[in-house]
């Protein structure tokens, strides 16, 4: 591993996390977060169907436009899944100037953090992660704790 990134697990409940992106990355990380009770606002010109659904729930906010710099202002971390690999790097260039906690999802040296695998169950919370470089071992790491935990 390159450059070891520490485990960190962090309490984000009702955390204003931003997702510019509305494809299926954006949309795996929003599942993800939805579970540790994010106040979740996706910035994009089209969602795919199951985030619109899940702004049909309540359950995210969505604005179907494309990204402004204003747009990471109060927000406590920025997840960059735009399909544009130069509007995900502004995104990186101004959050990184306004000290805003930044993921880009195709390019993780533009990372200050890699997001997770994650397992859970009732009472336990299981990150993995292999610095963005063999997404299959950990897929199948993944796997083989949910299967220790019956889930």
């Amino acid at each position: 591993m390159e450059r070891p990134y520490f485990p960190m697990f962090i309490d984000l409940t009702d955390k204003k996390i931003l997702v510019a992106g509305g494809g299926t990355i954006a949309l795996r990380r929003i599942r993800t977060l939805l579970k540790f009770r994010a106040d979740i606002r996706v910035i994009a010109p089209e969602l795919c169907e199951e985030l619109a659904q899940l702004e049909e729930e309540g359950k995210i906010a969505a604005e179907r436009r494309e990204y402004r710099t204003s747009d990471i202002d109060g927000v406590y971390i920025v997840l960059a899944a735009t399909d544009d690999h130069e509007v995900n790097r502004r995104i990186w260039e101004e959050c990184r100037a306004a000290g805003v906690t930044v993921n880009v999802a195709d390019d993780r040296s533009l990372c200050d953090f890699y997001f997770p695998s994650i397992v859970m169950t009732e009472d336990t919370v299981i990150g993995i992660n292999c610095g963005g470089e063999d997404h299959a071992k950990v897929k199948e790491t993944r796997i083989k704790i949910e299967e220790m935990f019956g889930e």
